[in-house]
C-alpha cells in the first residue's frame, strides 16, 4: 500500500530511543525526512546516523527542552526551514508511566514532580503543537500524533493516568479546530511496550523470582494475568510504530480526533 508519504517532512519529539525512535525508523522507511528532537544530544546524534545508514533520509537531531517554549518555537522553525517545510509533528517526549514520587497513594505525590510530569508531556505537547501549526497550515496537510498511555483508563497511577487523560482531550481539541486545515489530530494508548529498557528490566525481576526472562514473560501476559492481554505477548515498540505511519499517512484522512489503544488487547471492557 502506498501511503503517501515519499518527500513528507516530520518532526518526532522524544524520538532519540524508545517508542519515539521506533516511530522515526519506520517513518524514514516510508520516505520520510525529518528532526528528531530530545534532550540528549548524544542519544539523538547515535539515533540520526543509525536511521540515516538505514534509510538515506534526511534525519536532523535537535537537542530541545519541551519545558521550554522559547526552545521549542526556536526548534520547530529551524526544524521547518531546514527541511523545506513540515508536515508531520510526533508528541512522544515523556518519562514512561511519569515520576515514581508522582505515580502513587495521593497522600505520597510530591506535587512538584507530579506538575513537572504534565510540563513535560502535556504541556510539552501543547507547545510542540503550538509551534507546529502555522507550518502544518502552511502546507493544508498535516498529522498531529499524540503518543498517550493506557493508564489514561486505570485508576491507580495519579500522575501516569491524568497526564494521559489530558493528552485525549487536547486532541480531540485539536482535531476539531484544526481540520478545516487539513488537518487531523489523533492519539495513541500503548500499554507495556518492548523497548531498549526492557531486556533489563526483565532480567531484574526475573533474577528476584528465580526464573529465566522467558519465563517470566510468559507469566505476564498469559490472558488471566494482571498484565496479560489477548495475543499473550508485549507489543513491540515498532508495532506502535506502524500505527503511528498509518494514521500520518494519506490513508488515514478519515481518523481525526480518535484515541487507539495498542497494547495487543487488555482487558475485557467495552468502549463504544
Amino acid at each position: 500500500m502506498d501511503l503517501g508519504l515519499q518527500g513528507k517532512k516530520a518532526i518526532v519529539a522524544g524520538a532519540s530511543r524508545g517508542i519515539g525512535k521506533a516511530i522515526a525508523i519506520d517513518l524514514a522507511r516510508e520516505g520520510v525526512d525529518m528532526a528528531i528532537v530530545s534532550r540528549s544530544q548524544a542519544d539523538l546524534d547515535k539515533t540520526a546516523q543509525e536511521i540515516r545508514d538505514e534509510t538515506g533520509r534526511t534525519i536532523l537531531p535537535m537537542s530541545l527542552d519541551v519545558t521550554q517554549r522559547d526552545q521549542v518555537d526556536r526548534v520547530v522553525a529551524e526544524a521547518a526551514s531546514q527541511l523545506g517545510g513540515l508536515h508531520i509533528l510526533v508528541n512522544s517526549a515523556s518519562l514512561p508511566g511519569g515520576s515514581p514520587t508522582a505515580t502513587g497513594p495521593i497522600d505520597t505525590v510530591v506535587d512538584e514532580d507530579l506538575i513537572s510530569d504534565f510540563n513535560v508531556k502535556y504541556v510539552g505537547a501543547l507547545r510542540m503543537s503550538r509551534a507546529a501549526i502555522p507550518f502544518l497550515k502552511a502546507q493544508g496537510w498535516g498529522r498531529i500524533i499524540n503518543i498517550s498511555g493506557g493508564n489514561a483508563r486505570n485508576a491507580g497511577n495519579l500522575s501516569g493516568g491524568a497526564r494521559n487523560v489530558s493528552m485525549v482531550h487536547m486532541t480531540k481539541t485539536l482535531s476539531v479546530q484544526l481540520g478545516r486545515f487539513g488537518i487531523t489530530c489523533n492519539c495513541i494508548h500503548p500499554g507495556i511496550t518492548r523497548t531498549e529498557r526492557t531486556p533489563g528490566m526483565l532480567a531484574a525481576r526475573a533474577e528476584k523470582l528465580g526464573i529465566t526472562p522467558e519465563e517470566l514473560e510468559k507469566q505476564d501476559f498469559a490472558p488471566d494475568a494482571p498484565r496479560g492481554n489477548a495475543i499473550c505477548r508485549m507489543v513491540d515498540a515498532m508495532e506502535i510504530a506502524y500505527v503511528t505511519t498509518f494514521l500520518a499517512s494519506d490513508r488515514a484522512w478519515a481518523i481525526s480526533g480518535e484515541v487507539i489503544t495498542a497494547n495487543g488487547g487488555v482487558g475485557t471492557s467495552v468502549y463504544y
